[in-house]
């Protein structure tokens, strides 16, 4: 299952909102990540994370732009990690009961993901622990013992890590009631589950298109590629 984070905020890329509801290429970013996840059949359920007061900005805008999906809310906290611990505690009846195996994590300002970069962070969650996309990079950077530094050249092994980042639902939860009790907040998903699961994470190439929008700027380069992707905006069909 995938959990698409729409709870944050917009400030550097000049939003009044949540820039999550920024519409490029004729619909907002989050419509773009929840439609692409209905092109992924090996997903077969999706949570949508709102901020806190946004409930029917968010039900309203996923039954105008992709009416087609079937999407379940749960209400963010006031940080990254409050939003993620909130979706598992939603989740925690079914990952206790199996039926729910991998969470699949994503953040709505990344609308540009393609499908099959959510197939193979499913893929590899499953058979290993963990997965996360990463790029070669030459600014700021993190880097983990489990990335492999040949597949992903760059100087000093350095890459960014992106999202979908992917992980056994067990293990997860577990880590973050764990992390409660300690009152310890990780930076992402990957640097939570690290910290207090034994799993194996692995590494897998991201995409240099599969931008953040964090800037104005990328709001013009997002809508570029989703014109060239898609062909005409979804206003204009």
């Amino acid at each position: 299952m995938a959990v698409v984070l729409a709870a944050g905020m917009g400030t550097r890329v000049g939003a009044d909102g949540n820039k999550a509801y920024l519409r490029v290429a004729g619909r907002s970013m989050v419509a773009w990540s929840i439609d692409t996840l209905t092109q992924a059949p090996e997903i077969a359920r999706t949570v949508l994370v709102f901020r806190r007061g946004e409930r029917e900005l968010a039900q309203d805008t996923i039954a105008r732009e992709v009416p087609s999906a079937t999407v379940e809310f749960v209400e963010g906290g006031d940080s990254r990690h409050a939003s993620e611990f909130n979706v598992l505690r939603h989740l925690a009846p079914d990952i206790e009961a199996g039926t729910v195996d991998v969470i699949i994590i994503h953040d709505a300002a990344r609308p540009v993901a393609d499908p099959n970069m959510f197939v193979t962070a499913l893929s590899l969650a499953r058979e290993f622990g963990g997965a996360i996309p990463a790029i070669p990079v030459t600014d700021v950077v993190r880097g983990g013992a489990d990335v492999d530094l040949e597949s992903l050249p760059g100087p000093g092994g350095l890459v960014r890590v992106q999202t979908p980042q992917a992980f056994r639902a067990k293990p997860l939860l577990d880590a973050y009631r764990a992390a409660e009790r300690d009152g310890f907040e990780g930076t992402d998903t990957s640097s939570c589950i690290e910290t207090y699961a034994d799993v194996e994470i692995r590494t897998f190439r991201g995409e240099q298109r599969n931008l953040k929008v964090t800037y104005a700027r990328d709001i013009a380069v997002a809508e570029r590629l989703l014109t060239s992707r898609e062909g005409p905006t979804p206003c204009s069909r």
